[in-house]
């Protein structure tokens, strides 16, 4: 149940399994915009551990909440590297390296106020999105997403050498195997941690096997975290701050399908105050992360999949896991024995989280009508649009600005936003001579 209070240790086991689920896709997205800006290895390390807070503190906006903020669900929130290429950009024009870090948050924490104070506007648009348009959105999401787990398993990085080698395919082989016998076998407790199970002893095999580098847990310090504004105080430039408020519109688009998608797990309904709730801590969040010397903050897909698979959706698991994101951010040692985990293990759990949530997906499908051909295209149009650039990426170096650059580099953007204006056109403009089904057919006496 949503407020059910598991034992202690339950708790704990359950929420570090959230943790380590969402780990690696929220510390590549600040060693993206460290790499991207130029910031030197001290400053890289330090944008990881406040991206762990920043990610902790949203987690628990969302899941414990203020007066009227945070939609109260078992929702994770991790950093969003739809943000990326606009953080960059934004950064490298105000100087790059340290010095365009104070225009970069600046921008962040701008646009986290922003849609906190535009998010009853989003909650006006939940009629858009029956179950229809967030069946599909969420559908895009699990099946963009597998490309992420492909990569995962064959090691992380298709440039580096032994990418795909059979080895790699054995570590995600362990911890897929592992997952899929305890489901099989095991009960209770046991079963609702097969996951965290299946990542443990996939580590295990790699120690042994000398692919788990745990050199860098030594020189990691125990304590450690940068001060708020650490660089400085932030600088409002009107062009950054509309280049980032534009990726939080979209994000913002994006998350309403993923909220949808966690009450249908949880059996909760999500109506428009409770979409408004989230939106309000999603900015708020921003703010902080902003203010933390972080990044946007968003719904992270691989949790979701994690709630229908174990079937485990108490909003106390999930703020048992926004603590730990807080410790592994403040204790680096921490920190660094979670991140010595392969990127080939952890594919081996990716492969079956994300295709959950393509499952979920089409359980939130069948609810629609997709006997109706306006609705079977509707779906199909948005699931192979948002495909594109999973399967051909150099699309998005061959837009004209950098917004669409950005959207073509999300499948789930544009799949996303595919699924929202087909539905309008095909459920809420006008229709052709007052006809719901298009244009009248033509007769014989129209033909004579």
């Amino acid at each position: 149940p949503g407020d059910a209070a598991p034992a202690w240790w339950r708790l704990a086991a359950l929420g570090l399994q959230h943790v380590l689920a969402f780990y690696a896709g929220a510390v590549v997205m600040p060693l993206l915009v460290a790499q991207g800006m130029g910031l030197s290895e001290a400053d890289t390390a330090s944008l990881v551990n406040t991206a762990l807070v920043a990610c902790g503190v949203a987690t628990l906006l969302q899941t414990v909440g203020l007066p009227g903020v945070g939609i109260r669900l078992p929702v994770v929130q991790g950093m969003s590297t739809a943000a990326v290429p606009s953080l960059v950009s934004v950064g490298v024009a105000a100087g790059g390296a340290r010095a365009g870090l104070p225009t970069v948050f600046g921008a962040v924490i701008a646009a986290g106020l922003v849609l906190f104070l535009v998010a009853p506007v989003f909650g006006r648009l939940v009629r858009f999105f029956p179950p229809l348009v967030t069946g599909t959105i969420v559908t895009v999401v699990g099946v963009t997403l597998m490309a992420v787990a492909a990569r995962q398993v064959g090691g992380g990085n298709p440039d580096a050498a032994g990418f795909g080698a059979p080895v790699q395919l054995g570590l995600a082989a362990v911890t897929l195997v592992v997952v899929v016998v305890l489901y099989r076998f095991a009960k209770g407790f046991v079963a609702s941690v097969a996951v965290l199970l299946g990542l443990a002893a996939g580590t295990a095999v790699a120690a042994l096997a000398g692919r788990a580098d745990f050199s860098r847990v030594g020189d990691a310090p125990w304590f450690g975290m940068q001060a708020p504004l650490h660089y400085g105080v932030p600088r409002f430039d009107v062009m950054a701050v509309l280049a980032i408020v534009l990726v939080m519109v979209i994000i913002a688009v994006e998350s309403i399908g993923q909220f949808f998608a966690v009450g249908e797990i949880a059996g909760r309904e999500v109506d428009e105050r409770a979409v408004v709730r989230a939106l309000r801590a999603d900015g708020l969040a921003t703010v902080a992360s902003g203010l933390l010397n972080s990044f946007p903050t968003t719904v992270y897909s691989q949790n979701v999949g994690l709630l229908r698979l174990t079937g485990v959706t108490s909003r106390r698991v999930v703020a048992a896991g926004g603590a730990i994101m807080l410790v592994l951010g403040t204790v680096p040692k921490v920190g660094a024995v979670v991140a010595a985990m392969p990127p080939a293990v952890l594919g081996g759990a990716t492969v079956v989280l994300f295709s959950t949530i393509a499952v979920v997906g089409m359980q939130i499908l069948a609810k629609a009508d997709l006997s109706e051909a306006r609705n079977t295209v509707l779906v199909a149009a948005s699931l192979g649009i948002g495909f594109l650039p999973t399967a051909y990426p150099q699309f998005a170096e061959h837009m004209p600005t950098r917004q669409l650059r950005v959207l073509f580099e999300s499948g789930i953007m544009l799949g996303t936003l595919t699924a929202v204006v087909l539905n309008l056109f095909f459920h809420h403009l006008p229709s052709w001579r007052g006809s719901r089904h298009g244009p009248p057919p033509v007769t014989a006496a129209d033909v004579t």
